[in-house]
C-alpha cells in the first residue's frame, strides 16, 4: 500500500518559506539601517567641517555643530567620538571633522566600528 496522504504538508512547506522570507526581509532593513546610519554621520561630519571652516569660527564650533546635527538626527549616542584637526591637502589648509560611532548589528545597537571624515578648506579674509 503507498502512502499518499499529504495533508499538512502545506502548512509546513509555508512555515519554512515564510521563516527565509522574513529572515531576508529583515537582513535587507538592517543593511539599510547601517547604511542610512553611515550616510547620517559622513553628512553632519562634512556640515560640522564646513562650519568649522568658516570665517571666525574653530575647530569646537564644527564639533558643537557635527554632535547637534548628530544627536537630532540618530541620538546622543552616536555624537560622543567626535574630534577635528587641521590638516593641509593640495597647499590648502582643511579642518577634518572625525566622527567615530556604532555600527548598529541588531537595530541600532552595535560595536564601535564605524569612523567617518568630513573635509573642508578654511576660509581666510586675505
Amino acid at each position: 500500500m503507498r502512502m499518499t496522504d499529504e495533508r499538512g504538508s502545506a502548512v509546513a512547506e509555508f512555515t519554512m518559506v515564510a521563516a527565509l522570507l522574513v529572515a531576508l526581509v529583515l537582513s535587507v532593513i538592517q543593511l539599510t539601517l547601517a547604511l542610512h546610519v553611515r550616510v547620517t554621520l559622513a553628512d553632519a561630519a562634512a556640515e560640522g567641517a564646513r562650519h568649522a571652516s568658516l570665517v571666525g569660527a574653530d575647530a569646537s564650533a564644527g564639533i558643537a555643530r557635527t554632535r547637534e546635527l548628530i544627536t537630532v538626527a540618530l541620538g546622543p549616542g552616536y555624537a560622543e567620538r567626535v574630534s577635528a584637526t587641521t590638516a593641509s591637502v593640495a597647499g590648502l589648509e582643511t579642518i577634518e571633522i572625525r566622527v567615530a560611532a556604532p555600527l548598529p548589528v541588531l537595530g541600532l545597537v552595535g560595536p564601535i566600528g564605524l569612523e567617518v571624515t568630513g573635509h573642508a578648506p578654511v576660509e581666510s579674509l586675505g
